[in-house]
């Protein structure tokens, strides 16, 4: 995602920017990063608004930036982007889907690709093998309590990813599926992301 550290309700990683937590408050991140806060809103403007995760629980949530960043480490940031997607589709979280799409696009993802991530099965011609076993190891982690995660997802992800890949992909799938609930929790409003770039 050009030189922007997105480390919001997820990152991107890149060079060392901005980021911003997906639930907001003012925090220090890796590379110098820093999550600029946002007070959390609802849709309805006379609704009650819902705590600011970020600046109530600032050392977890820079714990949170810290693992994302980390997790992000070493993984192509268009492979990043994918799992962040598909995750927050399964997840209905729109706040971190209008993010991660217009990261993606700031990054040089095509239309067609990001209108196909959430049937890639049907539409595997626009999607490296590679990624596909990332996207089939996304469901299966962000459904685990449908069926856990079957052998053959994660032997497919196996054989394409080195051991230390792999760890990582597992941890971005973890840290997008925590932004994502943190999000949903805290009322977060989808094209309210107010990183600074």
């Amino acid at each position: 995602m050009t030189t922007t550290n997105t480390i919001p309700a997820e990152t991107t990683g890149t060079a060392t920017t901005t980021a911003t937590g997906s639930a907001g408050a003012t925090a220090t991140g890796p590379a110098g990063a820093t999550a600029t806060a946002t007070t959390a809103t609802t849709a309805d403007e006379n609704a009650p608004t819902r705590l600011d995760f970020g600046k109530t629980a600032p050392k977890v949530f820079r714990a949170l930036i810290g693992f994302d960043a980390a997790a992000r480490e070493g993984l192509d940031p268009a492979l990043v982007e994918l799992i962040q997607i598909r995750a927050s589709h399964l997840n209905h979280c729109a706040y971190c889907l209008h993010m991660h799409t217009g990261d993606a696009r700031r990054a040089g993802e095509s239309e067609d690709r990001l209108h196909m991530i959430a049937v890639w099965r049907e539409a595997r011609h626009f999607f490296t093998p590679k990624e596909q076993a990332a996207l089939a190891l996304t469901e299966a982690v962000t459904r685990i309590a449908d069926a856990g995660v079957p052998d053959d997802v994660y032997a497919q992800a196996a054989a394409h990813f080195d051991e230390t890949e792999l760890a990582h992909v597992l941890a971005l799938i973890l840290t997008i599926n925590t932004w994502n609930r943190v999000a949903l929790a805290t009322g977060k409003v989808a094209g309210t992301d107010e990183r600074r770039r």
